[in-house]
């Protein structure tokens, strides 16, 4: 018979965080191909959601949908309305100001998750986390050090308010592992439906738009916001936060292929320290873990 060990359940926590990351990074991609209004995409990406969550999204998480209504009410409706939000203002700050100046204020992530969970839930921010912290801040302020100063202050505000709810959603996420992810994100896609249906016009779009929603809402939205839920059942979130700001990396990436943006020397730099920074707090950690001095300075394994 087989244990499960810790450390296992910490690298597979990492490898949903890294997984969903990239799935989420995407989203400024289809925003900007689609050339729709924030409104209309927040409203056709939240239905094509509902679909997801309702059919698919019982293949990633088992735990019943409705026991999660009956059992965690109050959070249920809490990650519903700071997921929600958090959709609704990144979305539209995306069409209101830079790409690289949202993915800037996302990488504070980090920062603000580890302050939320240390503030209501007492986890402990180790000294190698809160060095990977400023690693990757430093590596993200190299990559828009050319492009700050020149956004709307309406889509940077927009941006910090997206950010506190990702970072408020995942400290509760953390502090109810039973809670159905499912339902969460069920509830979280019929409110932003509920808030942005009478605003939109879902059938004034042109076949360029629809793909591009159908390929974010059916897709790598939801896929990318389970993976991420479900981290938080397995890492800490001082460590599942620190993979968001590769998405500022993995953005620009996204843009070299299919926007024909090319990166300055700087946005390489910066992207090499946030990988840098996301590799010492997380698999480097793990490693060392393993290995201690022992009598003399002999390196031993520690035991499994």
């Amino acid at each position: 018979m087989t244990t499960e060990r810790p450390g296992d359940r910490r690298r597979l926590g990492w490898l949903l965080a890294g997984v969903g990351m990239l799935c989420v990074s995407t989203d400024s991609l289809w925003v900007r191909v689609s050339e729709a209004g924030a409104i209309d995409v927040a409203f056709l990406v939240s239905c094509c959601a509902l679909v997801v969550h309702s059919t698919f999204g019982r293949w990633f998480d088992r735990r019943p949908a409705l026991e999660s209504l009956r059992t965690h009410r109050v959070p249920l409706a809490g990650v519903g309305v700071l997921a929600a939000l958090s959709q609704v203002c990144f979305i539209t700050a995306i069409t209101e100001t830079r790409v690289a100046n949202v993915v800037a204020i996302v990488a504070s992530a980090p920062l603000m998750a580890s302050a939320s969970a240390r503030l209501f839930l007492g986890e402990p921010i180790t000294r190698r986390v809160a060095a990977a912290i400023a690693l990757t801040m430093a590596g993200i302020g190299l990559i828009v050090s050319n492009s700050l100063g020149e956004p709307t202050l309406k889509g940077d505000v927009l941006a910090l308010v997206a950010v506190a709810g990702f970072a408020g959603n995942m400290t509760i996420w953390r502090r109810f592992p039973d809670l159905s992810r499912r339902a969460g994100l069920w509830a979280s896609a019929a409110i932003v439906v509920a808030v942005t249906g009478f605003a939109a016009s879902p059938f004034s779009l042109g076949t360029r738009a629809y793909l591009s929603i159908a390929a974010m809402g059916l897709c790598f939205n939801p896929l990318g916001r389970l993976a991420n839920s479900s981290a938080l059942r397995f890492a800490p979130v001082s460590e599942v936060s620190l993979f968001a700001p590769t998405e500022t990396v993995a953005g620009t990436v996204w843009a070299v292929l299919f926007l024909s943006e090319l990166p300055s020397a700087a946005t390489v730099a910066g992207a090499v320290v946030v990988l840098a920074g996301v590799f010492y707090g997380t698999v480097a950690a793990g490693r060392s873990k393993r290995f201690k001095p022992g009598p003399g300075g002999v390196i031993r394994r520690l035991a499994p």
